[in-house]
């Protein structure tokens, strides 16, 4: 699992140990020390390159938050919104801007800030967001949170995902517990075990340790936890692992028993299903139909583009700049360098009733000629390449592959993602 350079940032130590027996299992803490040695990258130690104390300001001042984008909580009771967010003035026409102001006294009087969904607001966290959905094969979300001086937003409590939580600025004390509801799935929250939840975490914590800059921890969904802010200002990213699970697969292969029209039929007019007796007969045709669709082999390709794209979709690709886009496509020649948009999966299948090759993406599928197989398998293999090293065979031409994933949005140059150098050239590699 060496190759799994996002995960390498939340994990120190053997990644497939981590795989093996701490995923979904135990709650497991990297300090920095032990993840810069790691870092190939050469990242700074506090994960500044990802986020930091002043681009929350950037991101509260300057770029037109609304909610549901932003919650302030105090001990675990949230504000409600009205008490920071106002109109956006002459041509927003919008009630629920985030107001500053009030966000700041808020804070000032010991609210934590939690800037939801970061990794739709703020590149570099979009970036690893995308990675780690890759390297997990699970969709993520990141969220801030930033906590004042010796304040706590939230009580013990646990969540139905898995989390990474990378420490920013400051500290922060954090108390684990062991779960009271293993394994919960998303519509199995905290508050439904509440007098559970109190009792297991006023007893002797797995885990109590205080978070630096540049620390990570991971914590299997269900784990209780808790966590109170030192002497200065924390800030950390809570990466959430939205899992997929067993129950999931179940869910997509039950998904195939529409294709049932006797199952589909309406119910008789008039049924009582508050009676047991009536609704018997339906209970038992259902579960001999169910017990015919698994005595068959499922479809095995169908469950797996329909719990697929629960993953594809489940995170953006990196943002491309459309109009240095559009420009690297129009001066697309042999030295054009392209690389894959990083985040955005894919999968290439053959056609062999077409003779086309099928490139399946989140949203759509695209048919290209049989003759383009093999200079796509080399545009999408991973690292940037120029064009005119790019292998053909007789018939296939790179650069007409190439402009076409380009105006896709599949391929991208250094020059047209967000992050690139104003005024930089078309064809210098990275």
């Amino acid at each position: 699992m060496t190759d799994r350079p996002f995960l390498r940032r939340c994990v120190a130590g053997d990644l497939d140990a981590f795989a093996d027996e701490a995923w979904g299992r135990q709650a497991v803490l990297s300090r920095a020390d032990d993840l810069a040695k790691h870092d190939e990258a050469d990242h700074a130690a506090s994960f500044a390159d990802l986020f930091s104390l002043d681009a929350v300001d950037e991101l509260l001042a300057r770029r037109g938050l609304r909610t549901p984008f932003l919650r302030v909580a105090k001990q675990g009771t949230v504000v409600d919104s009205k008490h920071f967010t106002g109109d956006g003035g002459v041509g927003a026409e919008v009630s629920d801007q985030v107001r500053d102001d009030r966000v700041a006294g808020l804070f000032a009087d010991g609210h934590t800030v939690v800037l939801q969904g970061v990794h739709r607001t703020w590149d570099p966290v979009a970036r690893l967001a995308s990675g780690l959905n890759a390297d997990l094969g699970h969709p993520v979300q990141v969220n801030a949170y930033i906590t004042p001086p010796s304040s706590t937003g939230f009580s013990a409590h646990y969540d139905v995902h898995d989390v990474f939580v990378l420490q920013i600025a400051g500290t922060k004390r954090w108390h684990v517990h062991a779960p009271v509801h293993t394994d919960p799935l998303r519509d199995q929250p905290w508050n439904d075990h509440a007098a559970a939840v109190r009792e297991q975490a006023a007893g002797e914590p797995l885990l109590d340790e205080v978070l630096h800059p540049g620390d990570a921890l991971y914590l299997p969904r269900g784990f209780l936890h808790s966590a109170t802010a030192q002497g200065e200002i924390s800030a950390h990213l809570t990466v959430g692992v939205h899992v997929l699970t067993r129950h999931a697969v179940l869910q997509t292969l039950l998904a195939g028993l529409a294709d049932d029209p006797e199952l589909r039929a309406s119910l008789p007019l008039g049924v009582d299903v508050a009676d047991p007796a009536s609704l018997a007969p339906h209970v038992e045709a259902v579960a001999r139909r169910a017990a015919e669709y698994f005595a068959r082999t499922p479809d095995a390709d169908r469950t797996s583009r329909r719990l697929r794209n629960r993953v594809w979709n489940g995170n953006r690709p990196e943002s491309l700049l459309p109009l240095r886009q559009a420009a690297a496509i129009a001066a697309l020649d042999g030295d054009t360098v392209v690389r894959p948009r990083l985040g955005l999966r894919h999968r290439i299948a053959p056609d062999d009733r077409s003779g086309t090759v099928v490139l399946d993406l989140p949203d759509r599928s695209l048919e290209l000629p049989a003759a383009a197989a093999t200079p796509l398998a080399a545009l999408l293999a991973g690292d940037p390449v120029r064009l005119r090293d790019v292998p053909e065979d007789e018939t296939g031409d790179a650069l007409v592959v190439a402009r076409r994933l380009l105006k896709e949005g599949v391929l991208v140059t250094p020059e047209s993602v967000a992050g690139a150098e104003p005024g930089a050239g078309g064809t210098t590699e990275r």
